[in-house]
C-alpha cells in the first residue's frame, strides 16, 4: 500500500486543509506514515505569515533534497501560502519539487472529482470547518490576501450538511475558520451572516460546541455578539485581534478601526456575555512604532486583561503594502525586548485570571491523552488536565479545578450525579 506524509505549519486553516488532504489520500488507497523517508507522496503545507515560518519551509525543502535525489520516483509537492502565482520561479529555485498548488486546491496529480466534499475520516472530538476563504482587507503587513485571494463564502446548507456528517463520524465540537469570519456570507446570493450560520448549526443534534475564528474588529456586529450570548452551543470565548494600542500605528497597518472603537467592542461583549474569555493578537515593532506607541499597546493590554495574547514581532513580507511603503526600522533586539515585556505582562495577567478557578467546576470536552493524563478544553478554551483510568476521549466531563498556571489547569473528575 502506498504511503503519504504531510508536514504542516501555520494557521488552523492549514491544519484543516491538511486533515482533508490526508482523507483524500486515504480514499485513494494511501496510508499515513510518520516519517518522510517512508513516504511515496510528501506534501509540505506551508506558511509565510512571518519570516520564521518561511525559513522553516525553506529549511524543510532543503532537507528533502537528498531524499528526493535518492528516490526520484517519490512525489514531492508544496501547498499553502508559500505558493504564489509565479510557480515558474518556485520551480527554478526548488527543482526537486514535482508540484506546487495553491492553498485549498486539490493536488494536481489527482482527479478533482468530489474534492470539496472530502472530510476527515476519523475526526477528532474538536474538528476544523472552513467557512470562508480569502480576505478583502489587505492589512498593510499581511500576505494572506495575495496568496489565498478574495473572500469566498461556502453556502450555509453545504456547511450544515458537512457538520452533520462530521458529528455522525464522531465530532463533538466544530471550530469555524476563516481569515475573517465576520465577513462570512456577504458574497452569497441571500447574504446570510455568521450569526445566521451559528443559529443553523446550533440546532444540529449531537453537536456539543461551536467556536469560530478569526474575527476582525471593524466587521464584528452587534447581531453576532447577541447570537453568541443567545445560542447555548456557542462557547463563551472570542478571539478579537487588536494588533496595536496606538491609533497612529493602526492607521499605518490599515486596520480600519480605532482603539476607542475596539474598547467599545470589548465593553459590549463583556456586558452581554458574562464570564466570556477573550484573546487577542499583537504585533510588536511595526515600522515607525515609537516607544510611546508601544507603551500604548502595553497599557491597553494591562487595562483590558485578556485571557490569552498571541504576540509576534513584525516581519516584512515581500509584496505587502508595509514592505513597499515602510522601512523595517525597528532593530531586532528592540522587537525582542518589546515582546518580552508583553510576555511578562500577560503571564502575570493570566496567572491572576486562572487563580480564581481552584474549587470551581468546569465543563471539559476531552480531546485525548498526553503524558498519562487526559486533556481537553473548557468552554472558555482553558486547557485542562486530569487523571483517570477510564477512556474519556470525546466525552464532556465535569472537572473540579485544583491547581492553575498561566497556561493550563489541573483538576479531578467529578462523579456524575
Amino acid at each position: 500500500m502506498p504511503q503519504y506524509y504531510i508536514w504542516t505549519i501555520g494557521c488552523q486553516m492549514n491544519k484543516a486543509e491538511s486533515e482533508r488532504l490526508g482523507s483524500l489520500f486515504e480514499q485513494r488507497g494511501y496510508q499515513a506514515t510518520a516519517t518522510a523517508e517512508e513516504a511515496d507522496v510528501i506534501v509540505l503545507n506551508s506558511c509565510v505569515v512571518r519570516q520564521s515560518a518561511e525559513d522553516r519551509v525553506i529549511n524543510k525543502l532543503s532537507a528533502l533534497r537528498a531524499l528526493k535525489r535518492s528516490r526520484p520516483d517519490m512525489t514531492l509537492a508544496v501547498t499553502g501560502c508559500w505558493v504564489n502565482s509565479n510557480t515558474e520561479a518556485l520551480k527554478k529555485n526548488s527543482p526537486h519539487v514535482d508540484y506546487f498548488f495553491k492553498p485549498g486546491d486539490c493536488p494536481p496529480w489527482l482527479e478533482e472529482t468530489g474534492w470539496g466534499q472530502v472530510l476527515p475520516q476519523r475526526p477528532s472530538p474538536s474538528v476544523y470547518v472552513p467557512i470562508i476563504q480569502g480576505c478583502n482587507n489587505f492589512c498593510a503587513y499581511c500576505i494572506v490576501p495575495y496568496r489565498r485571494g478574495r473572500e469566498r463564502s461556502r453556502p450555509v446548507t453545504e456547511i450544515v450538511c458537512e457538520v452533520r456528517e462530521l458529528v455522525r463520524r464522531g465530532g463533538k465540537e466544530v471550530i469555524l475558520l476563516g481569515q475573517n469570519v465576520d465577513s462570512y456570507g456577504h458574497d452569497l446570493a441571500d447574504r446570510p451572516d455568521l450569526a445566521d450560520l451559528l443559529t443553523e448549526l446550533n440546532a444540529i443534534d449531537g453537536l456539543v460546541r461551536i467556536r469560530f475564528l478569526t474575527n476582525h474588529p471593524k466587521d464584528m456586529s452587534e447581531k453576532l455578539i447577541d447570537a453568541i450570548a443567545r445560542l447555548d452551543k456557542v462557547c463563551e470565548q472570542i478571539s478579537l485581534p487588536v494588533q496595536s494600542g496606538s491609533n497612529e500605528i493602526l492607521k499605518a497597518m490599515r486596520r480600519g478601526y480605532t482603539v476607542e472603537h475596539y474598547r467599545q467592542h470589548i465593553s459590549r461583549i463583556r456586558s452581554r456575555i458574562p464570564g466570556v474569555a477573550l484573546s487577542t493578537d499583537v504585533i510588536a515593532g511595526f515600522p515607525t512604532e515609537s516607544e510611546e506607541q508601544f507603551q500604548q499597546t502595553y497599557d491597553l493590554l494591562s487595562e483590558l486583561r485578556f485571557d490569552t495574547v498571541h504576540m509576534a514581532a513584525y516581519s516584512p513580507r515581500a509584496g505587502t503594502i508595509a514592505e513597499r511603503e515602510f522601512e523595517d526600522d525597528i532593530p531586532a533586539a528592540e522587537k525582542r525586548r518589546r515582546l518580552e515585556k508583553i510576555e511578562q505582562l500577560q503571564e502575570s495577567i493570566a496567572t491572576e485570571i486562572n487563580a480564581r478557578l481552584p474549587g470551581k467546576t468546569v465543563e471539559v470536552l476531552v480531546e485525548g491523552k498526553k503524558k498519562g493524563k487526559w486533556q481537553g478544553r473548557s468552554r472558555t478554551d482553558k486547557l485542562v488536565f486530569f487523571t483517570s483510568d477510564n477512556d474519556w476521549r470525546g466525552q464532556v466531563v465535569s472537572i473540579r479545578i485544583e491547581h492553575t498556571s498561566p497556561w493550563s489547569l489541573q483538576g479531578t473528575l467529578e462523579a456524575k450525579k
